[in-house]
């Protein structure tokens, strides 16, 4: 099923699968007011979905995210320090939502991935990217500074390479940024949807609870100090989902040498 919408096309395959597909292709997807808000509510929706284990998130025509529509850019100009702040904030609270989202997210980039796309592409679990990608962090150029995107920027392509491309705004291959981990997957663009369709289908095949609870823990894990508590954490956590119905029924069926009750066909929706 497709749902239609003005600046996003979201598409649902079965259930367990949602694509979402920034659809601004004539202005290379760049960002405006309607877009940011467009992925807040999609993601907060998709987020709350429980059976739902795994989200694409692509963009239509030869660009992934040229950072901000010019003509968003032009009315910003004009804004008082107020106005400024307040759009901002909802750039934030977008990539936030984004990167809390539950679900495993996996990134299909081609063409331009610049200043607020690398935000989106650095918030993906998962980033596929074919060879011909280039990748910018361009505020710099225009006397600007990518503060809403430096979290997760920081986090994926890291401290070095970040000081580097965020002060100079060079632009960089996607092979370079597979070299410092931003991109994991890197792919002619003849393969991207492969690629992609092969990683949905290895973590529709995962325990859909366990899935979750994994990228949880590479987030709350992530630069905690390996004390006391850490280590009584990660001891519940595992006997969480080990005693959970989910841990069960997978411990059974590798015993059984059976597949596990949520490898049943989905049901399109």
């Amino acid at each position: 099923m497709t749902i239609p919408n003005a600046v996003l096309d979201i598409v649902r395959p079965s259930a367990h699968v949602a694509e979402v597909w920034l659809n601004r292709p004539d202005v290379r997807n760049a960002f405006n007011a309607e877009l940011i808000a467009a992925l807040t509510s999609t993601f907060a929706a998709l987020s709350a979905e429980p059976d739902l284990r795994v989200i694409v998130l692509g963009a239509r025509g030869k660009a992934f995210c040229a950072g901000a529509d010019l003509n968003w850019m032009r009315a910003m100009a004009d804004y008082s320090w107020a106005q400024n702040r307040a759009d901002a904030q909802k750039l934030a609270d977008m990539l936030w939502t984004l990167d809390q989202c539950p679900v495993p997210i996996v990134g299909r980039v081609q063409g331009d991935c610049y200043a607020g796309g690398m935000g989106l592409a650095a918030i993906c679990d998962v980033l596929v990217a074919s060879d011909n990608v280039t990748f910018c962090l361009s505020e710099a150029r225009l006397g600007l500074l990518p503060a809403t995107i430096s979290p997760y920027v920081l986090r994926a392509l890291g401290t070095q390479a970040s000081r580097r491309y965020m002060v100079t705004a060079e632009r960089f291959s996607a092979a370079e940024a597979h070299s410092h981990g931003l991109v994991h997957v890197l792919c002619s663009p003849a393969q991207l949807d492969g690629q992609v369709a092969a990683l949905v289908t290895t973590l529709v095949a995962n325990g859909p609870l366990a899935s979750r609870a994994c990228k949880l823990l590479v987030r709350d894990v992530s630069g905690a100090p390996i004390d006391d508590d850490l280590r009584a954490d990660t001891a519940r956590r595992i006997a969480d989902i080990r005693a959970s119905d989910e841990g069960r029924e997978g411990l059974q069926s590798f015993l059984q040498k059976r597949p596990p009750s949520w490898l049943a066909a989905p049901t399109a929706t």
